[in-house]
């Protein structure tokens, strides 16, 4: 209940900032936050916001680069990125390299599906390919994800998947305050600095 409380005084200055954001999102015609199914604590799939960063039409334009592309096609099975990504928008490209359009997931932590600190939020898609083996699957259930995390501070967009696989796996097995703490000044100087942001 007291962190909820002091999240929620925290989150009460920057609804300004994210009332703006929302706004330039929304100029193309289409919704200024996106929803997308990830999977928490045991198991449990809840909604992960976040300000939308891409075309309205991005399934379809990822859909035909992978079909036309085949570097971008080895690339994406890789990683689950792509580093120039015809999808995102200018404005979203901008929030990005910020970590601005992890704002509303503020909200996730209020709802108690995320937290501020802890491994990053995958799909079940994900976790059924790369968090093998059991191991791996089960340190990641065992806490919740974060909005920030060891792949914040350790490389962002340019670690490969088993390695940001490692350091969730080491993170839910070695969790203290201590690490929680660390995390988060590290992640306000990846992100003044824009390490490792595509």
């Amino acid at each position: 209940m007291f962190r909820c409380v002091c999240l929620a005084c925290n989150l009460i200055p920057l609804l300004p900032v994210m009332g703006l954001i929302l706004l330039c999102v929304m100029r193309d015609g289409g919704p200024g936050l996106f929803g997308h199914q990830r999977i928490g604590r045991r198991g449990m799939p809840f909604t992960c916001l976040k300000f939308r960063t891409m075309r309205v039409d991005g399934d379809a334009v990822l859909a035909e680069l992978l079909a036309t592309d085949t570097v971008a096609r080895k690339e994406w099975n890789a990683n689950r990125k792509l580093i120039h990504d015809p999808r995102v928008t200018p404005f979203g490209r901008l929030l990005r390299s910020t970590s601005l359009d992890e704002l509303p997931q503020l909200l996730n932590v209020l709802r108690g599906d995320m937290s501020l600190v802890g491994p990053r939020p995958v799909t079940q898609n994900e976790l059924d390919l790369y968090y093998e083996p059991d191991c791996a699957r089960l340190a990641y259930l065992s806490v919740r994800p974060g909005i920030t995390g060891p792949w914040q501070v350790g490389g962002r967009s340019e670690l490969s998947y088993p390695k940001r696989v490692a350091l969730d796996h080491q993170y839910a097995e070695q969790q203290s305050l201590r690490t929680d703490m660390l995390i988060l000044f590290r992640t306000i100087n990846v992100v003044m600095r824009r390490t490792g942001a595509h």
